[in-house]
């Protein structure tokens, strides 16, 4: 019995002998073998799953590549410059200019950028007031590469939108969407050439709509969007889902200076409209009747013994105005206009803005809890004055 376990022993000692030399010298007989006895065809590739060729070609769930293809072409890169003089301290000294003469003073390119969006096959140009304001040259550089001059059609300062125009053929034109349509939670997407680094496509959703008395114009009903935009993004185009426009990318809500997912756009419907009135008579023309108002608070209210808690009240009245000349006070309270109700200090701009200057319009107001009609002849509203750096 003894001998047979020693056998035994021996065999097992050497069958391990021989497995280890295999697994060092000639492993690939072992997987074979493995292969073999598991049933498995040896193959010199790694199975996986593909998916057919078909679904390829066309967008997948969630994508919006079709929206981003319709849109891309219409959205251009600008390129503005303007001379800015740089006249040397010691020029100044008599002195020196002896010996320099009377040269004329050096200049220097200031370089800017942003985007726009071809509107029109005949070569108009939305964009941003801000971004061509004060420009001596502007240039556009299409999605297809090329490259043209541009000249200002006009600017609308108050809403900060400027339209350009390129004397380019066989133009891609985007398709105007509908901004009143536009709902929070829908998706959205914002085109633009942010920092110079080429288009960029940006999604995100429309985070609110009627965002106003933030101070950035003077007529403001943004569309606030999380789709990340950034320097040089401005005057580019917020689409929907469709590729269509819904707003122009005008601004952002930052301390550091990058997104940081408070956007604005401008209205698609705003956008026209000023489009329309600078392609046809060279800038916005607004109605105007002269008066400075304030909202109606609660505590306002409350304090001057108010039967109502909404609406504009008439803090001041421009002397030799419309509105003086009409009758209207301060202290007054504005109702409505045209029979339209004023709920607050921005519906009253809107109503009064659009009301053609030269007509007479009645106006509403509230005296002593007394209701009184008004006729106002509606004037033109002075075009804002420059700054001090644009003059």
């Amino acid at each position: 019995m003894k001998r047979l376990w020693l056998l035994f022993a021996q065999v097992i000692t050497v069958a391990l002998a021989l497995f280890m030399v295999v697994q060092a010298l000639r492993p690939e007989w072992l997987s074979r073998s493995g292969a073999r006895l598991e049933g498995v065809t040896p193959s010199s590739t790694v199975p996986v799953l593909q998916a057919p060729a078909a679904s390829a070609r066309g967008a997948g769930v969630g994508s919006y590549r079709d929206a981003a293809a319709r849109a891309m072409p219409a959205v251009v890169n600008i390129l503005t410059s303007k001379a800015l003089p740089q006249n040397h301290p010691l020029m100044r000294d008599p002195f020196f200019r002896r010996f320099f003469g009377d040269r004329a003073p050096r200049t220097e390119q200031q370089m800017s950028l942003g985007s726009g969006v071809i509107v029109s096959p005949d070569g108009y140009i939305l964009t941003n007031n801000h971004v061509v304001e004060a420009a001596d040259e502007i240039e556009v550089v299409l999605a297809d590469g090329r490259k043209a001059a541009a000249k200002v059609v006009g600017t609308d300062p108050e809403t900060d939108l400027a339209v350009i125009r390129i004397a380019e053929r066989n133009l891609p034109v985007i398709v105007l969407g509908s901004s009143e349509q536009a709902r929070v939670g829908d998706v959205v997407l914002a085109i633009g050439n942010p920092f110079g680094v080429g288009q960029t496509v940006t999604m995100g959703i429309v985070s609110a709509v009627g965002r106003n008395n933030l101070h950035i114009n003077q007529f403001e009903n943004f569309i606030q969007t999380d789709a990340a935009i950034n320097f040089g993004n401005s005057g580019g185009a917020l689409i929907d889902v469709a590729g269509n426009l819904i707003g122009i990318n005008s601004a952002i809500y930052s301390q550091s200076g990058g997104s940081v997912g408070i956007g604005f756009a401008i209205p698609v419907s705003t956008a026209k409209s000023v489009m329309d009135a600078i392609i046809k008579n060279g800038q916005v023309v607004r109605g105007w009747i002269g008066i400075e108002t304030q909202d109606i608070t609660p505590e306002l209210a409350e304090g001057f013994g108010l039967d109502r808690k909404s609406g504009a009240i008439i803090a001041g009245v421009v002397r030799g105005g419309p509105a003086e000349r009409a009758g209207i006070r301060p202290g007054d309270i504005l109702a409505a206009a045209q029979g339209k109700p004023v709920g607050d200090t921005n519906q009253m701009l809107t109503l009064i803005s659009s009301l053609p200057p030269g007509e007479k319009a009645q106006f509403t107001v509230i005296r002593k809890n007394q209701q009184l009609t008004l006729d106002v002849v509606v004037g033109k509203r002075p075009r804002p004055k420059p700054s001090a750096d644009d003059e």
